[in-house]
């Protein structure tokens, strides 16, 4: 299968995806699990329907695009200074506990260095899709559960920009620290200059032809991909000018409207980019990994829920049980680490043994996780009718 031939490509991709997440579903399993399984059984490792993944791959890096403009669009100041205020000390004492154990994981099977960074900051994030998807409607918007587990996801977002910074730095041939500190140093200015175009510019186009969707939707998605391209071409890369450029528009009132109607867009390149995850995995890939992936998934489902228990006892007023149900939510990787797998993996930051040690380790968080939860927690997949909510 040539990847020049685009309308196979996305035949394959879709259909093939929509069959296993059919069977997913069945299954009581969110359907990330089954867009990287439809790529594995359709690439290599399995039917062999699809052996170059060069146009998927540049597709799918549109999708992580989309996903951190609507999360940065859903970081309204005044959610900020909220989020600040309630979890800043359970996100950021939990993560970097997070990135120690993978850091010390990676020493310890005896990555290099930069490899156990990277493996490190990958351990940091849990999944938003996932802590998500299984939360019950009424939780999600009304209790403080809810409220808790979204503070959390939405910090650990901001964690990841600067993570982004800090590997596009150091993909650079340039003294490290130099370059991060030139990056954190032009950050603020570079935002600035972003928000003043929002003040000056989109904010008044938007409401100067509030009544063409159209041309709102259109103009949302000119803004972010433009704010990406800017980032990139003065050393940013095109993810993080992606979420900036969602910061910066997300206190327009239309803010709400933008984030539903690019929803659609955001899911069919993400499609796309689970689906490329699995279409890269080969069985000589894997198996030289696959028992420190095992090791390393079980780190993370055994210690997260403790990590995110302790931490939530120690600086929130919540009940041991609330502590354990969010550390259970949350104790998984994260699509974030998938992200800073292939981003290092491209830059050449760190061996294609580690990032498939990472991405095989997440993927196994990602199948056994939602079972954890949906057998004890109530959630809109329960495999009980005491337990299901929707």
């Amino acid at each position: 299968m040539h990847s020049e031939n685009i309308t196979e490509v996305i035949f394959l991709v879709f259909v093939g995806s929509v069959v296993l997440a059919t069977l997913a579903l069945y299954a009581r399993q969110v359907m990330i699990v089954a867009y990287i399984l439809a790529g594995a059984v359709i690439g290599p490792l399995g039917f062999g329907l699809l052996t170059d993944t060069t146009l998927i791959q540049q597709a799918s890096n549109i999708g992580i695009m989309f996903l951190l403009f609507l999360l940065g669009l859903d970081l309204s100041p005044i959610k900020l200074m909220k989020l600040f205020r309630s979890m800043v000390f359970v996100t950021g004492l939990s993560s970097a506990l997070f990135g120690l154990l993978g850091f010390a994981f990676g020493q310890l099977m005896g990555l290099p260095t930069t490899d156990s960074f990277i493996l490190g900051f990958a351990m940091m994030f849990s999944s938003t899709i996932i802590g998500i998807k299984l939360l019950p409607t009424t939780a999600l918007h009304h209790k403080p559960i809810g409220e808790v587990i979204i503070s959390i996801l939405l910090l650990q977002d901001l964690i990841a920009l600067a993570i982004l910074i800090v590997m596009h730095s150091m993909s650079k041939h340039v003294q490290v620290m130099y370059s991060a500190a030139a990056l954190f140093a032009l950050l603020p200015v570079f935002i600035l200059l972003c928000h003043l175009l929002v003040k000056w510019l989109i904010s008044h186009l938007l409401a100067r032809f509030d009544r063409f969707k159209e041309y709102t939707f259109l103009l949302a998605i000119g803004w972010c991909l433009g704010v990406a391209e800017a980032a990139e071409s003065i050393g940013f890369s095109y993810e993080s000018g992606a979420f900036i450029a969602g910061i910066t528009l997300a206190a327009n009132p239309l803010a709400p409207y933008l984030t539903e109607s690019l929803k659609p867009v955001r899911d069919f390149f993400l499609v796309v980019f689970f689906f490329s995850l699995g279409a890269e995995i080969q069985p000589e890939t894997i198996m030289p990994v696959i028992y420190p992936a095992l090791l390393l998934a079980a780190a993370v489902l055994l210690l997260k829920p403790l990590v995110f228990k302790w931490t939530m006892n120690v600086f929130t007023k919540h009940n041991t049980d609330k502590s354990a149900e969010v550390g259970v939510r949350l104790g998984q990787g994260s699509e974030f680490s998938l992200l800073i797998a292939t981003l290092a993996g491209a830059q050449g930051l760190i061996t294609g043994e580690t990032k498939h040690l990472i991405q095989l380790a997440c993927i196994l968080t990602f199948l056994i996780s939602p079972y954890w939860v949906i057998l004890r927690y109530p959630s809109p997949m329960a495999l009980t009718e005491k337990l299901r909510r929707d």
